[in-house]
């Protein structure tokens, strides 16, 4: 009995510290989106160096270019020209104000920059990763298949981060949707596939590989964008949310999400090392049931 309650006293420490952990890790991201719109919208854009900033105004600016090309009737994909500088400031503006939007190219800059990161320092390939190098190998030509439209989607998406792009069919459908309302374009969107962009290739990637999709679970192995859509599956949280858990100073929220998808403390560790060199971790989360991990992160407003 005396051992029980020793037992469940340091099991509530560690749920305690790490909701703290969680809470903390939280309000730094409730702080994202309004700090973006705000110097999105700011006149001093030249005093602002950050690289995500840059990204997500070169994306907002990108799509704006193409409503306008599809307002005139033109093939979104070939953008507006200079003429129409007006139009897309005011598409530019508008779009800004979309807090989904700004959030969703908030978390593609942020998967652009850590790939980036993570290729510098632990030489992992941000398009070509060894499990994806396999899936392309498979035996079953339509596991095969998925894989090599996967890769061709991964690439572009990194030579589109590169250029601060985004083409309209990479927004998620509600995205896609809401935007084709907003600008007058509903004839785009029966031809909006969401099953084609990059992340549902990357879904149903994972999803082909059944069982075996644990292996997506190494970022080393996987890649960070395999990595990233295999842990949503597998703890049915936002992918999205999941990418910046693999922002440095979000490590709780990491492993939680690995704790959550049944990985054991060395899995976890290796992660999280991978991500920030200097983290440290309650290594009593080991004795946290996967359920209970997932319940504090659905507890979390982010996911």
């Amino acid at each position: 009995m005396g051992d029980e309650v020793i037992d469940q006293a340091a099991d509530n420490a560690v749920e305690a510290l790490l909701t703290e952990a969680v809470a903390r890790e939280q309000r730094a991201l409730a702080a994202v989106v309004p700090v973006l719109r705000h110097l999105l919208g700011s006149e001093a854009e030249g005093l602002v160096s950050d690289a995500v900033l840059a990204r997500v105004r070169g994306m907002i600016g990108d799509l704006s270019t193409q409503i306008v090309a599809a307002r005139a009737g033109r093939d979104p994909s070939m953008r507006a020209g200079p003429e129409a500088e007006d139009q897309i400031a005011h598409w530019s503006a508008a779009l800004i104000a979309d807090e989904a939007l700004l959030a969703f190219c908030h978390a593609l800059a942020a998967e652009g920059l850590i790939a980036e990161r993570l290729h510098q320092r632990h030489a992992i390939d941000p398009v070509l990763s060894p499990l994806l190098q396999e899936l392309i190998a498979a035996q079953d030509p339509a596991t095969a298949s998925l894989a090599m439209r996967t890769l061709a989607a991964q690439s572009r998406f990194i030579q589109s981060q590169r250029r601060m792009e985004l083409p309209l069919g990479e927004l998620p459908a509600e995205l896609f949707h809401a935007l084709a309302m907003r600008a007058g374009l509903e004839h785009l969107q029966a031809g909006h596939d969401e099953g084609a962009s990059r992340i549902g290739l990357l879904a149903r990637l994972v999803a082909a590989m059944r069982g075996a999709a644990r292996a997506a679970l190494g970022l080393e192995h996987a890649g960070l964008a395999l990595f990233a859509s295999a842990l949503a599956a597998a703890t049915r949280l936002p992918r999205g949310a999941l990418v910046l858990a693999c922002h440095e100073g979000q490590g709780a929220r990491l492993a939680l999400a690995l704790r959550a998808a049944g990985a054991e403390l060395p899995e976890i560790e290796r992660q999280c090392l991978l991500i920030a060199p200097a983290a440290r971790m309650p290594r009593a989360i080991a004795a946290l049931a996967p359920a209970r991990a997932g319940q504090i992160l659905a507890s979390d407003p982010a996911w």
